[in-house]
């Protein structure tokens, strides 16, 4: 077995290092009065620390898992049903065609930037667009984790470059609540990718790039493509027993495989084609199907205009409005012709010589 490689992570913190992070979120004077209320919950906090108490509350996994005895995170368990159930749901004919419909940008005008995005108004109307055709529509607005409170997407932890089944579907690494990583809002977009008949990306371009919020998603989704549903059979994060499996021989499953995609790109200078390859890479890897020319678009918006009346030039832009409208409308034919069976009859069922 090819060795395990460390020596990077650094020391534990010291407990006056711990006690200065942990207050930082006492810090504002109405705290006061409670001074030492705050020292002793520091103190609790201080022991789940050393202790590495990642999953306080845990049950027996059960059957249908490699080890029904191991002790499970409770939470973990919880996000693994609703995900079933929205598999489960996913799969009925029965069931209301659905859109997740994700908002990326970084901006909204209930914290700093004071206004909404353009993104999140190129989202509306591809919104009204999907339910012109009878699409179920999830918005998923990504701009809440600049504005909500306590709300987080935290970032991937590269299980996966240990070994594909160390990283977990749906991902384990979170919550942990010895290094208070909590409120991961990925466990429920999680459920939500699920349950999704087909997705539709809005996203401005920030830097040549994916916006933050965006990417912490996409790294995060990982776990859907190859992911591991089982995490007693690496004994939780046992990196041996992960090498040891993916050696063995994986299937590097696709979770979210055969849903629909669209993707609008919007920018204002440079990065809107090579943003908008990237995320149908992406797409077309986890093994979702493209809805067409029409859903993947990539267009400028006041090209090298000024920023404080870019509202004005969306009102103006008459052309993206109806380009991001087609994009949905793209979508939604799409999730008809592939939920009846037509989309895939067209598509050749090859087998993957290479499946990582």
């Amino acid at each position: 077995m090819t060795k395990v490689r460390t020596g990077q992570a650094p020391a534990p913190l010291k407990r006056a290092q711990f006690n200065d992070r942990f207050r930082a979120f006492f810090t504002d004077p109405a705290f006061r009065a409670e001074d030492e209320s705050i020292e002793r919950l520091a103190a609790i906090a201080w022991d789940a620390y050393q202790e590495g108490r990642k999953a306080p509350i845990t049950q027996k996994a059960g059957p249908g898992y490699a080890d029904p005895g191991y002790e499970l995170s409770s939470e973990w368990v919880e996000t693994k049903r609703r995900i079933d159930e929205a598999q489960t749901r996913w799969h009925k004919k029965s069931t209301a065609s659905r859109v997740l419909l994700v908002c990326s940008a970084a901006r909204n005008d209930g914290t700093c930037p004071g206004e909404m995005s353009k993104s999140f108004r190129l989202a509306q109307i591809a919104e009204q667009a999907l339910k012109t055709e009878s699409m179920e529509v999830d918005l998923l607005d990504l701009s809440l984790l600049t504005s909500s409170y306590a709300l987080h997407i935290h970032p991937c932890k590269g299980c996966v470059s240990t070994a594909m089944p160390l990283c977990h579907w749906p991902c384990s690494c979170y919550p942990n609540h010895s290094l208070n990583q909590t409120h991961d809002w990925m466990a429920e977009i999680y459920e939500r990718w699920t349950a999704a008949h087909a997705v539709l990306i809005v996203t401005p371009v920030y830097w040549y790039q994916s916006p933050s919020p965006l990417k912490l998603m996409i790294d995060r989704l990982v776990c859907a493509d190859g992911g591991n549903p089982d995490p007693t059979s690496t004994g939780g994060k046992k990196p041996e027993k992960a090498k040891a499996l993916e050696k063995a021989g994986w299937d590097y499953p696709r979770h979210l495989a055969g849903r629909a995609y669209g993707v609008v790109v919007h920018g204002d200078v440079a990065g809107i084609e090579g943003t908008r390859r990237a995320l149908c890479d992406w797409l077309d890897w986890m093994g979702l199907i493209d809805a067409g020319p029409q859903a993947r678009l990539d267009r400028f918006i006041g090209y090298y205009e000024p920023y404080h009346n870019s509202h004005d030039t969306l009102d103006k832009d008459t052309g993206v409005q109806a380009e991001a409208r087609n994009a949905a409308l793209a979508v939604a034919h799409a999730v008809r012709e592939l939920r009846a069976g037509r989309l895939r009859a067209v598509q050749p069922k090859l087998e993957r010589p290479r499946l990582k």
